[in-house]
């Protein structure tokens, strides 16, 4: 789990479904979709979410009978350049004619009523 005490902003859980670590703030886990809590808010929370970062782009393999190889490769690092995480996301080939397209986005929302009391972890 989380170093970080559960209800402070950056503390995580994991998706009881899909085993993925999420925020302890998620009311529907974003990698599985499913509905870890009731939220009485929903419609107001989904409203104050925001998509500060979104990249999209598609890959062909080169003309000819060769394959394309691929690494979906994920880097956080913090405002100093130091990398707090790495992950390969997913991985495969490509072959004459196919494609495949990838979305990167970065949800987020603001913690209201929160003060920071020194440099967190996240």
């Amino acid at each position: 789990m989380s170093a970080v005490r559960p209800g402070t902003p950056g503390a995580t859980r994991i998706c009881p479904h899909c085993k993925t670590k999420i925020l302890d703030s998620a009311t529907v886990c974003p990698s599985c979709r499913h509905h870890l809590r009731f939220d009485p808010d929903a419609v107001e929370s989904a409203k104050q979410r925001s998509v500060p970062l979104r990249v999209e782009g598609t890959i062909k393999p080169p003309p000819g009978d060769n394959a394309l190889e691929y690494s979906v490769v994920l880097t956080i690092r913090n405002d100093q350049g130091v990398e707090i995480d790495r992950q390969v996301m997913g991985v495969g080939a490509l072959f004459a004619g196919e494609e495949r397209s990838f979305t990167l986005e970065v949800e987020a929302v603001e913690v209201k009523g929160y003060r920071a009391r020194g440099r967190g972890r996240h």
